[in-house]
């Protein structure tokens, strides 16, 4: 199985998770990692699993979601730069959830 990453970019936290729900509940694939910018009124989620539950996923969600995504894209056999990026974006929540456990 070669790793693919899906991205949906849409507006607000509540429709990121909307959306993040569909794709799940759709396709094998997990959370990747998440972004929010302009203070969370831009969201970004990214999802990883095998490339046809991805794309999968994407469609869904796309399709599904309670707004419409301002961007989306798949990403097959993502390049390791592409990779490394995703990694430190989790890296980034990752690490506030463990801080917030202690």
């Amino acid at each position: 199985m070669s790793k693919s990453y899906g991205f949906i970019e849409i507006t607000g936290v509540v429709a990121a998770i909307d959306a993040l729900d569909i794709m799940c509940k759709t396709a094998d694939v997990e959370l990747a990692s998440w972004e929010r910018k302009l203070g969370g009124r831009l969201v970004t989620i990214i999802v990883e699993g095998d490339v046809s539950a991805v794309t999968e996923a994407v469609n869904a969600a796309v399709a599904g979601a309670i707004k419409k995504p301002a961007s989306y894209a798949v990403i097959a056999r993502p390049h390791e730069e592409t990779v490394k990026m995703v990694e430190l974006s989790a890296s980034r929540w990752k690490n506030k959830d463990m801080q917030g456990d202690e």
